[in-house]
């Protein structure tokens, strides 16, 4: 057993403070505001003056210190091991569009993940293919090279790939993806909402110049998940209120939002969850190989170089390309916007959580999963629980080495 106590526990509705957190194995078993008794435990960690908050679960996260999901290598492996550092327990990889046999690669490392997990890692949940039926128009930093139209079913001319291909990739391995970013008003794209929602996946709708109705036929179809909301589609008007309109309208819909205060401002962030609510937004990182790195580190996007901004990352043509925040980051970000705590929490864990289907997981409760983080005064990691086990302690951990097939990361 494991006995955390004196900190200030931030539970679903309320902090207890100071309060006692006890792990029994993988389970939460007793959250009380007593002190412990002697002897209660193996051991006994004293956090007063901290916080204790559920692991933070990134649903969208294309990497971190110095790895990107689709390099060589086990990069999927790689990132789980680096995670906990910035109190991330959980996580869907994230790709960018890409050829089939890329795909295959890393929902391949994906499956092995999930059955094998790696020790003293963040949990691997299926995938997020930030894929390849997006909308050229607002591709961002998605290789335009690599995009189709769900129509678009036979190979092009030379041999490339075609629209089949990725859903045979898909399909293959089903039971590893999670959520597949789409943008609806492509050709035959309300068609493969259908399809994949009813093959179990997740449809989240972004990268798009989608219209508001067009969008509420896609949420008709089977779409519950909008892609970090207000990037890469139209602004949202008083006359034409488009996909972003349309998500903050719609109870169906929980909506990603990237939360470094950078690629939407802390105030629209503000507005975003006060229209939505907390419990139907989702805060991710969108992070990629240069998050948690200085600025003027350089890494790569599927394949391709970006460089850690001042602004986020970047392509070479100044293309912005993710961003460089990592979950803590995002959680203090939304404290210092006026986010409470107790509302934090549930925008950086529970409804991912939820969203996801991951019952006992994203909160702090009797019986619940033990993947929780302590954080100083500061809101930064001091220690990360996967299943009740030390993933990382601040005291104790040394930096860990870039994996092989990793690219090097300079500054």
């Amino acid at each position: 057993m494991i006995v955390l106590s004196g900190a200030s526990l931030v539970l679903p509705d309320r902090i207890l403070s100071p309060g006692t957190l006890i792990i029994d194995g993988d389970r939460i078993a007793e959250i009380r505001p007593d002190a412990p008794s002697a002897g209660a435990a193996h051991s006994h960690f004293a956090f007063h003056g901290h916080w204790i908050v559920p692991g933070f679960i990134d649903v969208h996260v294309h990497g971190v210190d110095g790895v990107d999901a689709l390099d060589g290598g086990s990069p999927v492996a790689a990132i789980a091991e680096r995670l906990p550092r910035y109190g991330v327990t959980a996580f869907c990889p994230t790709t960018v569009a890409c050829p089939p046999e890329a795909l295959r690669f890393v929902l391949d490392q994906v499956r092995r993940a999930r059955q094998t997990p790696p020790a003293l890692a963040a949990r691997v949940l299926p995938a997020h293919l930030e894929s390849n039926f997006v909308n050229a128009e607002y591709a961002g930093a998605q290789p335009i090279v690599c995009l189709r139209t769900p129509a678009e079913l036979e190979r092009r001319a030379g041999g490339q790939f075609g629209a089949a291909d990725v859903l045979a990739e898909i399909e293959r391995a089903r039971p590893d993806v999670a959520i597949v970013t789409l943008a609806p008003e492509l050709a035959g794209g309300s068609g493969l909402i259908r399809t994949l929602t009813d093959r179990g996946h997740r449809v989240s709708l972004g990268h798009s110049a989608a219209t508001y109705d067009e969008t509420m036929e896609a949420i008709a179809a089977g779409a519950r998940q909008a892609t970090h909301l207000f990037n890469r589609m139209p602004p949202v008007h008083h006359r034409a209120p488009g996909l972003a309109g349309a998500v903050l309208n719609t109870e169906e819909v929980a909506a990603e939002i990237i939360c470094d205060g950078v690629h939407v401002h802390p105030a629209v962030v503000r507005m975003a969850i006060a229209a939505k609510t907390p419990s139907r937004m989702l805060a991710i990182t969108d992070g990629t190989s240069v998050a948690g790195c200085p600025i003027g580190s350089r890494g790569r996007l599927g394949g391709r170089e970006i460089t850690a901004g001042p602004s986020g990352a970047q392509l070479a043509d100044g293309t912005l390309a993710g961003s460089t925040v990592t979950m803590d980051g995002a959680f203090r970000m939304l404290v210092q916007a006026g986010i409470s705590l107790t509302e934090a929490a549930i925008l950086c864990s529970t409804t991912a959580a939820r969203e996801l289907g991951l019952v006992g997981h994203g909160l702090l409760a009797a019986d619940a999963v033990a993947d929780l983080v302590v954080l100083d005064s500061d809101l930064a990691v001091v220690q990360t629980y996967v299943a009740g086990r030390l993933a990382y302690s601040r005291a104790t951990m040394a930096p860990l080495p870039p994996p092989p097939g990793a690219p090097h990361i300079s500054s």
